[in-house]
């Protein structure tokens, strides 16, 4: 028993970001550069648009471990490919009720929309959404195969 209050006193979360190329990724970047505070226990993954994440991956991420999934673009109106953010939102919301519907909590996926000029938000968007992923535990689909 005694063991398992460790590991559960130790638990880092296992995040994994989806970023636009063109907006949050540079948010990101811009984050890093002007050392801001953020958690350290997410990887991210570039993609050209937000549109191009389909929900299969984030399926994929969260039964191979990951532990929440966040998925970040540009702003609506402001995507560098006309209209793939509202494809994105599209797909979040169809996301969001397919895990409602198998019973798994919807708060360990998020989207967000952040700029190339909003690392401050990059920031506070990672830690808002560490704490969450904290507060709820260890993803319950867990394989442990997450890198």
């Amino acid at each position: 028993m005694a063991d398992k209050k460790k590991k559960e006193a130790g638990y880092e979360p296992k995040i994994l970001s989806f970023c636009c190329n063109w907006c949050s990724y540079a948010g990101a970047d811009l984050a890093g550069v002007s050392r801001l505070q953020m958690p350290a226990n997410f990887r991210t993954i570039r993609v050209m648009c937000s549109s191009r994440v389909n929900p299969v991956y984030v399926f994929t991420a969260l039964e191979r471990g990951a532990d929440g999934v966040i998925v970040t673009g540009c702003h609506p109106g402001d995507c560098h490919y006309a209209r793939g953010n509202y494809f994105t939102r599209r797909r979040q919301a169809l996301l969001e009720k397919v895990l409602e519907e198998i019973g798994f909590d919807r708060e360990r996926v998020m989207l967000r929309w952040i700029s190339a000029s909003e690392g401050p938000e990059f920031a506070s968007t990672m830690e808002e959404f560490d704490a969450t992923i904290r507060s709820k535990g260890k993803n319950p689909l867990s394989e442990e195969v997450f890198l």
